[in-house]
C-alpha cells in the first residue's frame, strides 16, 4: 500500500472510530508498527491528527484562530450559548471563558439579568458590557491573541479572589478517555485555575470538539459537572460520555 493510501485510510478510520491504535492497525495492514508511527508523526505535523500513547485521536478543528472558528458550526454555538445563558441565575457570580461559544453565552444572557460575570476575555467582556445590569469583572494578564484571552500568572492569581457558582469552560478537545484539552499550555493553566474556583464547571462543546484532542491537557473528564452538546450529536457519542460518568445535556436548537 502506498504511503498516501495509508494516510487516507488512517484519517478515514479516525473519522469513523474516533481513535486508532498503531499496533493492531499495523497488523491489519501487514506492515511494521514503526511504519504506522511514522505515518502518524507525519499526519500530526500536518495538523491532521493528535498523537497519543499507542496511537492517535482526531485533531480538533477548534485550534484554528478565533476569526476562523467564528465560521465553524455557528448554529451549534448559538444553541449552546442559549442553553448556557439559561443556566445563569440572578445574583450568581459566574466565570465565563473566551471563545466563540462563550460569546454566544454572553449574547444570550437576559437584558434584565443582575449578576456578576468574571472573564479573562476582552471580546467577551465587551459583549457583556452591553447588558446594563451585569457587573463585569475583567481578569488582566498577557493577551494571547490567538484566542483573545488574557493568560499568565496574573490571571491565575486574580482568579483566586473569587468563588464562582458556575464556570463555563472553553476547550478545543473533549474525549471520554483523554479528557479536556486545548492548544496552549498557558491557556490550559488558566482554565484549571478558574475551574478550581467554581462550584460547577460546564463545558459547551460544538461538534468539532467532541471525540477530539489537542496537545495540552486541561483536566480529566471528571472535572466537568455538565457537558452540553448540540442536538444532532450522534447517540453513540452521547452514550460514550455518559458511560464515562459525565452528565450530558443535549441543547435544543431553539
Amino acid at each position: 500500500m502506498l504511503t498516501v493510501q495509508r494516510h487516507q485510510l488512517i484519517l478515514s478510520r479516525l473519522a469513523r472510530d474516533g481513535q486508532l491504535l498503531a499496533k493492531p492497525f499495523a497488523e491489519e495492514l501487514e506492515t511494521s508498527e514503526d511504519t504506522i508511527r511514522r505515518d502518524l508523526r507525519t499526519l500530526a505535523q500536518a495538523g491532521k491528527l493528535q498523537r497519543v500513547h499507542g496511537g492517535a485521536l482526531p485533531a480538533s478543528e477548534a485550534n484554528a484562530t478565533l476569526a476562523v472558528r467564528q465560521a465553524v458550526a455557528p448554529d451549534d454555538k448559538t444553541a449552546l450559548g442559549r442553553a448556557g445563558a439559561r443556566m445563569v441565575k440572578p445574583g450568581q457570580l459566574v466565570m465565563l471563558d473566551g471563545g466563540t461559544t462563550a460569546l454566544q453565552v454572553a449574547r444570550h444572557l437576559p437584558e434584565d439579568l443582575r449578576a456578576t460575570v468574571v472573564t479573562h476575555s476582552p471580546t467577551v467582556a465587551i459583549e457583556l458590557a452591553r447588558k446594563p445590569h451585569l457587573e463585569v469583572v475583567m481578569l488582566g494578564g498577557r493577551l494571547f491573541r490567538h484566542s483573545m484571552v488574557n493568560v499568565g500568572t496574573a490571571v491565575v492569581e486574580a482568579a483566586a479572589r473569587y468563588r464562582a457558582d458556575l464556570y463555563f469552560m472553553g476547550v478545543t478537545g473533549v474525549h471520554p478517555t483523554q479528557g479536556l484539552s486545548t492548544g496552549d499550555d498557558e491557556e490550559a493553566a488558566v482554565k484549571r485555575a478558574l475551574s478550581a474556583r467554581a462550584a460547577e464547571t460546564v463545558v459547551l462543546a460544538s461538534h468539532e470538539k467532541l471525540m477530539a484532542a489537542s496537545s495540552f491537557v486541561v483536566a480529566p473528564l471528571g472535572a466537568v459537572d455538565l457537558l452540553v452538546v448540540p442536538q444532532h450529536t450522534a447517540a453513540k457519542v452521547v452514550r460514550q460520555f455518559r458511560s464515562a460518568g459525565v452528565t450530558v445535556l443535549v441543547a435544543p436548537n431553539s
